[in-house]
């Protein structure tokens, strides 16, 4: 029989599936939603669905990578081959997945969510993908179009938002996720629990795409801060000042945040960040290229010129080139500054 497993500080714990089941209680769950279906296994959606079964929802996933969805099955978590078939067991649909390409199939592919002739089963929706802010309200749009196959009591009509997230793959795992949430008030009130069960700080953002928009706002401003942290490290060495020295003097003054304090980018300063082990396993430069470019051309959109951001993208995009795509966004202080580890 497989098992659950989570970190507990330095100790990994593992539970079989039965003793998940019976750790946790789900009388605080609403029935209306202890079904959920989770669409999207990568490195952030895995850990956010386990937290949703270790919370005590009884969760179904789907990935079109069958190596994730064994992990799952592995213990004993029900795995779908569809997004349609998901949907037919669910109550609420969860959806983390790469692009606005791969959102715009789940929802309305071939055996995607809404493919059974605009009669859906689940009646929330929640997509945590960082796309632009169109695809966000072109989704809504498509489900409020759609009809329950069947009258649920609780629900007056079919509810989506945009709530994608923030804080990395650490956050994931540890359930400390930051939610900016898009989309009709009541839907955000009543989705309040589940997004709680992933996160800790839900941030409701307005109507229909503006979480999305919240999204890429933020994805902006921390590539442009990690690149001038990056430089003015680089800088340093190059003026003979240590990394560790700089990293102590930005932490307590003007210079402080996240990309020094939290996700330092010097190899050998900080531990358990993607710079101490070789920029492996965390936010891809390839995903923040993606990203810039979702934000560029939602500002041309609406003819709002963003220099800084600019640059940015073709930082990112230099850096995919030259073989980084997979490597962590933090590479940057190494494969575009050429900075040393600290020593």
């Amino acid at each position: 029989m497989g098992g659950v497993a989570w970190r507990v500080g330095s100790k990994v714990q593992r539970w079989g599936w039965e003793n998940c089941l019976r750790g946790f209680s789900s009388a605080a769950i609403p029935s209306q939603m202890e079904s959920v279906g989770f669409i999207g296994l990568g490195n952030m959606g895995a850990h956010m669905a386990r937290n949703l079964v270790m919370a005590g929802y009884k969760v179904s996933v789907h990935d079109i990578n069958e190596s994730a969805m064994k992990k799952f099955s592995d213990d004993g978590i029900p795995t779908k081959q569809s997004p349609l078939e998901l949907s037919k067991s669910s109550d609420v649909i969860i959806t983390m997945l790469p692009s606005s390409a791969h959102v715009l199939d789940v929802y309305n592919g071939r055996n995607g969510l809404l493919g059974d002739g605009g009669r859906v089963g689940p009646w929330l929706y929640i997509d945590s993908s960082t796309v632009d802010p169109q695809t966000s309200r072109k989704i809504s749009m498509d489900i409020l179009r759609c009809n329950l196959k069947e009258k649920k009591g609780y629900v007056k009509k079919l509810m989506i938002l945009d709530a994608p997230v923030s804080g990395g793959v650490p956050a994931a795992e540890a359930g400390t996720l930051t939610f900016m949430v898009g989309g009709l008030e009541e839907a955000y009130l009543a989705a309040k629990p589940i997004l709680l069960a992933m996160g800790k700080k839900l941030i409701y953002c307005g109507g229909a795409g503006n979480g999305s928009a919240a999204k890429i706002c933020n994805n902006m401003a921390m590539a442009i801060s990690m690149l001038g942290v990056s430089e003015a490290f680089a800088l340093g060495q190059n003026l003979g000042i240590k990394a560790s020295t700089l990293s102590n003097i930005f932490n307590c003054s003007s210079a402080r945040c996240w990309s020094s304090d939290t996700y330092n980018p010097v190899p050998g300063i900080m531990a358990g960040v993607p710079s101490s082990r070789n920029y492996d396993g965390g936010f891809t430069s390839k995903l923040m290229a993606k990203d810039l470019d979702l934000a560029m051309a939602s500002a041309s959109g609406v003819g709002f010129k963003c220099p800084m951001g600019s640059e940015a993208l073709e930082i990112y995009r230099k850096l995919c080139d030259g073989g980084c795509e997979f490597k962590d966004f933090s590479c940057a202080f190494r494969h575009y500054y050429t900075g040393r580890d600290e020593e």
